[in-house]
């Protein structure tokens, strides 16, 4: 198994008029991944959904897709997880109609409590939106849950490997570019940081699981104050993570890892660097 490149959506510079065609293009351009987004409402149609699987198998274009940003495990008011619960297996169906196998959580906010309060919440609700995703029938897809960017939300390195302890199956989505910024840059991409993250997965999860995380890359602008404020390229220099020392460290480890990018329009050539330095570490 190798790692897998691809963007989350699409670059200024896809081709086409719909994401159908997506598979193709990325197949030319030598790309192996595509995550489709849904952050906004799982609004999808069905017969839209089967043909980018179909055109996805054929080009051997392994899919995984988004789920609305607006889930928030860490809320503890029932209608709020009824919300929840409701987005995630909606998500989950649209992905199940395109073959894919992932789907992208976000892990919450904080709402004025303190992180352990919303940690014991998070992961009795994650429990309980577990089962409903299995009750709906879809319990061969992996919950993927999501390092934030912003300070005050939830969903640090150590909180998201503890919201992976609910139910084996899921997985961590390792944002490597929240973590930068809600560190403060702390989280630098250097081997040191690669290796503090990768490490701890490892100890968290095991290897087979650590090994084949989910993860989304890209350089982010913060602010002291806050954290995450902004997607930007790898052209734009000021900030980072640097991408080299993972692509490094996951060649060395044999890693098979999902590495998405959310560069901010140029997410497709930016996961085709990666993948180029990927290959030049092997």
């Amino acid at each position: 198994m190798s790692v897998l490149f691809g963007p989350a959506g699409n670059s200024n510079s896809f081709p086409y008029k719909s994401s159908v065609d997506a598979p193709r293009w990325l197949r030319e351009i030598g790309l192996d991944a595509y995550e489709y987004q849904c952050g906004k409402g799982v609004n999808v149609g069905e017969e839209t959904a089967r043909t980018l699987g179909a055109r996805a198998a054929e080009q051997g274009i392994v899919l995984s897709l988004h789920a609305p940003y607006f889930v928030n495990p860490a809320n503890p008011d029932p209608e709020s997880l009824e919300k929840t619960a409701g987005y995630i297996v909606a998500a989950c169906r649209a992905a199940d109609w395109m073959g894919a196998r992932r789907v992208t959580v976000h892990s919450g906010a904080l709402m004025k409590r303190t992180r352990r309060e919303a940690a014991g919440i998070a992961v009795r609700n994650l429990g309980e939106i577990v089962k409903r995703v299995d009750g709906a029938g879809y319990g061969h897809i992996a919950l993927c849950m999501e390092t934030m960017g912003k300070i005050n939300q939830f969903g640090d390195l150590d909180e998201v490997l503890e919201l992976c302890q609910v139910d084996e199956r899921l997985l961590p989505c390792v944002d490597f570019g929240h973590l930068y910024a809600r560190t403060l840059g702390e989280l630098d991409g250097s081997a040191g940081a690669v290796a503090h993250i990768l490490d701890r997965m490892r100890a968290e999860l095991g290897e087979e699981r650590a090994s084949r995380f989910h993860s989304h890359f890209s350089c982010i602008q913060f602010t002291p104050g806050g954290g995450e404020k902004v997607h930007l390229t790898f052209a734009q220099e000021e900030y980072g993570p640097a991408h080299e020392p993972l692509m490094r460290a996951l060649a060395e480890r044999g890693w098979s890892p999902t590495i998405i990018c959310e560069s901010a329009g140029t997410q497709a050539e930016d996961a085709l660097t990666m993948k180029r330095a990927y290959e030049g570490f092997l």
